[in-house]
């Protein structure tokens, strides 16, 4: 049951009343108003707290929750139940407050007489483009419950590979947090004490790698509210900048260019690319409108301006695959297969062959990533871990001379 707030006025005295009721939609919160004698005037789900800070992160729409939604409603619909019933039998297993309550908001957009797709484009942050599109070609055909499995499907795939990058990502990241903070550790606390032994001694002076340090270490004790200041305005100039469209394209281009990382997104993006178009073909999207979707789909913007390209050159009456030849966004296998595909009439198929074989490419680069980065870490935990012990030791060994030669 859900929490809506209400404005009603009194048909007898005329009293406008300000009130709470629980109900499973709006559509029957106004019903239960209406039966205490009551106009109901405004009825809207109460904010408790669940979209706003940190409650709504904890409640945020992630692509598990997607998915659950996806399957069971594409097993009520298939077992003959109504899409309003079907809506409602899912919004009682929903743990997801968030999800929840949008899944009220559409049931009450559905009985007033909205499209299912059409009530979901009022939540673009939930249900993006693919999604929507998938299910407007769903409800055209008469196959909602096969367009939601296939949603299903996808998202699970699409899922399952993003998670292995970030995975893959942990290790390293981990790694040079710890190195920061044992390197932090030792340019504070420890080089300080050796200054301060080299103090005491007459015509001692410090090599010039411990001088460079204990610049640092002055500096950051001095001034750490600088260097967290310095952090803080980097970190939000930096991410501000990489969500304008000039640092999407600088990003996007390292990201397919740069090296160990660049094999990798490639082959993710034409994975994305493939079982994207895979899926809205299958469910009868048009070939443009599958064009248009996959390359906001794909979330790169380079990417997106070839598939753009495509586009014209599609719409001029050359073929997909010859549009995309040649392209040094899209990896030759590609258009290849789908050259292939185009001749045999089966492009649904090739795009699913070549979804498979980049997903699986993909678990081979990750792989090959995490194999190479461990000794690339190794070596750069060497080179610092021989700066901050020559930086201490170096000093050591230099009153240990002055000792013996006095």
């Amino acid at each position: 049951m859900l929490t809506f707030e209400y404005t009603a006025r009194n048909a007898a005295t005329g009293e406008k009343i300000k009130a709470e009721i629980q109900a499973n939609s709006e559509q029957d919160a106004a019903k239960l108003i209406h039966e205490q004698g009551l106009a109901p005037l405004t009825v809207s789900l109460k904010d408790d707290g669940n979209t706003k800070g940190i409650s709504r992160i904890l409640n945020r729409v992630n692509a598990k929750d997607r998915v659950l939604f996806s399957r069971q409603l594409s097993t009520l619909i298939n077992a003959g139940l109504p899409l309003v019933q079907s809506l409602r039998s899912v919004m009682s297993q929903t743990q997801n407050k968030t999800l929840k309550a949008t899944i009220s908001r559409i049931i009450s957009d559905v009985e007033g007489g909205t499209s299912f797709s059409a009530a979901l484009t009022k939540y673009p942050s939930i249900f993006n483009r693919v999604f929507i599109s998938l299910v407007a070609a769903g409800e055209a055909s008469g196959t909602l419950d096969a367009a939601l499995e296939r949603l299903a499907n996808q998202q699970e795939k699409d899922a399952e590979i993003l998670s292995k990058v970030r995975g893959a990502m942990i290790y390293p990241v981990i790694v040079l947090i710890v190195m920061g903070a044992v390197v932090g550790f030792m340019i504070v606390k420890v080089l300080p004490q050796v200054e301060i032994l080299y103090k005491g001694i007459p015509g001692a002076s410090l090599p010039l790698v411990t001088q460079i340090l204990l610049a640092i270490s002055h500096f950051a004790t001095k001034f750490w509210w600088v260097v967290l200041v310095i952090f803080i305005i980097g970190g939000v100039f930096t991410t501000r900048w990489a969500n304008t469209l000039g640092g999407k394209h600088v990003v996007d281009k390292a990201k397919m260019r740069l090296w160990p990382l660049g094999s990798l997104f490639m082959k993710l993006y034409m994975a994305r690319f493939a079982r994207t178009g895979q899926t809205l073909v299958a469910s009868g999207v048009p070939l443009i409108q599958m064009l248009e979707i996959t390359g906001d789909a794909v979330n790169n913007v380079h990417v997106e301006a070839s598939i753009t390209k495509a586009i014209d050159k599609v719409k001029a009456g050359k073929a997909l695959s010859d549009s995309l030849m040649g392209d040094p966004n899209f990896l030759e296998l590609v258009p290849n297969m789908l050259h292939i595909g185009e001749q045999s009439g089966a492009i649904e198929a090739m795009m699913g062959k070549v979804a498979d074989y980049y997903e699986k490419e993909v678990d081979t680069e990750i792989k090959n990533i995490s194999t190479l980065i461990e000794p690339l870490l190794m070596v750069i935990l060497g080179v610092f871990a021989f700066i901050i012990v020559a930086a201490v030791l170096l000093p050591i060994y230099g009153l240990a001379g002055q000792t013996i030669i006095k």
